[in-house]
């Protein structure tokens, strides 16, 4: 998806939050916008982050995203 960009830049609006014992998941809009060939691309999706926290530190554990389609 992002191999020929030669820029990247990813908004994010965070729309639900939650934590429950050692997970928690953060609901987002992406708003992702690429750069390739001096043109910009833009396209934005709904996404869902899974986190688990082992150690005492949070890791992403799934990361889902689907296009909003206009």
């Amino acid at each position: 998806m992002f191999f020929c960009a030669s820029g990247l830049e990813i908004e994010i609006q965070i729309t639900a939050s939650d934590s429950i014992g050692n997970l928690a998941y953060i609901i987002l809009i992406e708003k992702v916008t690429q750069t390739s060939s001096g043109r910009k691309n833009q396209s934005l999706s709904n996404a869902t982050n899974l986190f688990e926290n082992m150690g005492g530190k949070w890791y992403l554990i799934h990361h889902h995203g689907s296009p909003i389609l206009r």
